[in-house]
């Protein structure tokens, strides 16, 4: 999955989407204003005038529409203001508990997780339609620091852990590439329509009971209204039945590079093929989700279907497949085809923040980018952009933490104190200007349990840290407010308490700054910004030489090496100047990388690509150059490069 051109899709669909929902309101005004100027403007007035040579009565008519029409899509879209959460509750699902004892919600739990951290995004809510027997999921919120991925309990019970860990790849890839911000609006556009049906219809019992010619009219308007808003609403299904089966199509496209097969989510798709309940939801108001299910919610004509054909997605996934192929998989999914229980060992710390090589490759040399031809094939590079991972990984990144640790990260409490502690500088004990930090922000009991913290996280691989953070993310998100600022102003402290920045305690806390200052507004998170890679060239250039010094060890010949390809990547052909980081590097950092963060997409993309040429250039790619980059694309809001 490239992406980058999967945004550009998706803004292109907004694009159209925006286009065509504008015909199609200004298609109901007009037809609104005709059955208004019919009902109405025939009429002389009390000057015996015909209203109708008056522009007024349409133009209020036009206005009232267009405002009834945006302040009730406005209104659904702020009722949705919880994001992912609202939009799962709303359809009956209820959140999976983190010390779950139930094996399928269990599992549920560590594939959500697994493909979470090996994309490097924020572990989302998870939710289960407990009620619903066909096998379907979806994916919701605004950004990826509200997001919700749920699931039916019919996904659970059907499904081997490959075919499950393919829906949810699949809905991570609408995480990542921004559609929920777009079907949330949908939800809204599509509700601000609908509602014309509803106030025709009171119109219509009002004006039954009405004195005889004034009633008629008001009847006569009040069924225009419902016809009018059913046929626009018919439209606008047709609109984003459209939209959606263009982006699903690319969703799975995505799922098979996120696992790096095409059995999981194949084997998925052929199981609702089957399944006598097949996809089909039981919710009153499924069809206000349809747009991002898994599969279809119901039976649809063609014309309303927001996903291809079941067969035609399979044969996507498999070239060749027909009704006898599914024939055989029934028979042997009735044999029992078993399911992958077991769990691989421990990744490499430089797997478990999101690189791993495939079978016989160097560890850290993602197979689809040969190291030593970065400069000359810049084509490939692009690849580099893909949030895939290689499916035996992926149970590894959650194996590789300790289950006590895992337990400190399902409460806020417990979650805040390890969080702390894994910015501490030592793992023996708490230096003084840490303890009074941590003391002064949430008091002594705090820094007492932080202290014992120490302990576990001094047992604690350190690959194994910024993972740890991602597990950590849904109980601090449940913090308030104020708790989540005065946990960063710690953070910030703790960082500055030795009297220099570690990298490691910097990406931690960066990390967790970038993810809370998101969640605690998802509404407003960034969106594509504007601007051309030449207007942050010293932002970019100053990030390159970071990456480049400690990517090396700080050996000045061999970074400058690695910085140079990476300049060749975002300024062909131009001659840039080598850039010293200042020794109190942070702050600049910061600033360039929140100046990056406003690039456009293609830019973000060239940026993205010389931070992995830079990364690279050694045939390696360490732990610190691996976190360094999982950090960078946090704050650039854009997916973890994997090969």
């Amino acid at each position: 999955m490239d992406f980058f051109a999967q945004q550009a899709r998706v803004r292109r669909s907004s694009r159209q989407l925006v286009v065509l929902f504008t015909l199609a309101v200004l298609a109901i005004v007009a037809a609104i204003d005709f059955v208004v100027w019919v009902a109405f403007g025939q009429h002389p007035n009390a000057y015996g005038e015909l209203a109708g040579s008056n522009l007024p009565l349409l133009l209020v008519t036009s206005l009232g529409v267009l405002l009834g029409i945006g302040g009730a899509s406005l209104y659904r879209i702020a009722s949705l203001s919880g994001g992912g959460r609202s939009v799962a509750e709303g359809v009956g699902a209820v959140p999976v508990a983190a010390n779950t004892s139930d094996p399928a919600l269990r599992r549920l739990r560590n594939v959500i997780e697994e493909v979470a951290i090996a994309s490097g995004v924020a572990v989302p809510d998870i939710y289960v339609m407990e009620d619903e027997p066909g096998i379907n999921a979806f994916a919701a919120g605004y950004s990826v620091a509200d997001a919700a991925v749920c699931v039916t309990r019919g996904c659970l019970d059907a499904l081997s852990r490959d075919e499950l860990q393919g829906v949810v790849a699949h809905e991570f890839s609408h995480v990542l590439n921004g559609d929920m911000r777009l079907n949330i609006r949908l939800m809204g556009l599509l509700f601000g329509i609908l509602v014309l049906t509803i106030v025709g219809r009171q119109i219509a019992e009002g004006g039954a009971w009405s004195s005889r010619r004034r009633g008629g009219q008001l009847v006569l308007l009040g069924i225009a209204l419902i016809v009018v808003g059913y046929i626009g609403y018919f439209f606008a299904r047709l609109i984003q039945a459209a939209v959606s089966r263009s982006r699903e199509s690319l969703a799975d496209a995505s799922a098979v590079q996120f696992t790096r097969q095409t059995a999981g989510i194949a084997g998925a798709l052929k199981k609702i093929a089957l399944a006598e309940a097949g996809s089909s939801l039981r919710a009153a108001n499924r069809h206000e989700v349809a747009h991002m299910l898994f599969g279809e919610a119901g039976s649809f004509n063609a014309l309303f279907a927001t996903h291809p054909p079941l067969m035609e997605r399979i044969r996507v996934l498999e070239p060749g497949f027909t009704e006898a192929s599914l024939a055989r998989f029934a028979a042997q999914a009735a044999a029992g085809d078993g399911d992958e229980a077991s769990v691989p060992p421990p990744l490499h710390p430089a797997a478990a923040t999101g690189f791993a090589g495939a079978a016989g490759a160097p560890l850290g040399v993602p197979p689809a980018i040969p190291a030593a031809g970065l400069a000359s094939a810049p084509a490939t590079v692009a690849s580099a952009t893909a949030s895939a991972s290689v499916p035996p990984a992926l149970p590894g990144i959650a194996a590789g933490v300790p289950a006590d640790l895992r337990a400190a990260v399902q409460q806020p409490t417990s979650a805040l104190v390890l969080v702390l502690a894994l910015a501490c500088s030592s793992a023996n004990e708490l230096a003084p200007a840490e303890r009074r930090a941590i003391a002064n922000a949430f008091g002594d009991d705090a820094a007492v349990a932080v202290a014992r913290q120490l302990a576990a996280i001094g047992q604690l691989d350190p690959g194994s840290r910024l993972p740890l953070v991602s597990l950590a993310f849904p109980a601090l998100r449940q913090l308030s407010d104020g708790q989540r600022q005065t946990l960063l102003d710690a953070l910030d402290a703790l960082v500055l308490a030795d009297g220099r920045v570690d990298l490691a305690e910097y990406c931690l806390t960066r990390l967790v700054r970038v993810q809370l200052q998101e969640a605690a507004d998802p509404r407003h998170a960034p969106v594509d910004g504007k601007k051309k890679l030449v207007a942050c060239r010293a932002s970019l250039v100053l990030v390159c030489a970071i990456v480049a010094i400690y990517g090396q060890n700080g050996d000045e010949v061999a970074a400058k090496r690695a910085w140079l390809l990476a300049m060749q990547q975002a300024f062909p052909g131009e001659a840039v100047p080598w850039v010293v980081p200042p020794r109190a590097w942070a702050k600049p950092f910061e600033a360039a990388l929140d100046d990056l963060d406003g690039l456009s997409p293609p830019a973000k993309e060239l940026a993205v690509r010389a931070l992995v040429a830079a990364v690279q250039a050694d045939g390696e790619v360490s732990l610190v150059e691996a976190e360094l980059l999982r950090v960078i694309c946090a704050s650039l809001h854009c997916p973890v490069p994997l090969g």
